[in-house]
């Protein structure tokens, strides 16, 4: 994935192994083996990250986040790609071109 090419609904997501993730206070943390680096992903995130345990959709994901959040599918799409993006530029996620 590119940051010029926008994701689209098509596209499969899946983390990276090398990674350590704790449940702190209700939010999940995690450390990259790789990197060193730390990152809070938050309540929300963390969810995204249980869920992309598994190789999921965009699409998969953002309907299953907008029935759980109550929140609009465009608005929840737009987060969620935000968030995955980040997560790609720092290694820490696979995004596979869908059709």
């Amino acid at each position: 994935m590119t940051a010029t090419t926008p994701m689209n609904v098509e596209d499969k997501v899946t983390r990276k192994e090398g990674n350590l993730v704790s449940d702190m206070g209700g939010e999940k943390v995690m450390m990259s083996i790789n990197t060193g680096k730390y990152y809070n992903l938050g309540s929300t995130g963390g969810r995204i990250w249980d869920l992309i345990a598994e190789e999921r959709t965009l699409g998969e994901l953002v309907e299953v986040l907008a029935a759980e959040y109550e929140i609009e599918p465009d608005v929840c799409r737009e987060q969620v790609v935000q968030f995955l993006e980040h997560l790609s530029r720092e290694g820490l996620i696979d995004v596979t071109r869908g059709v």
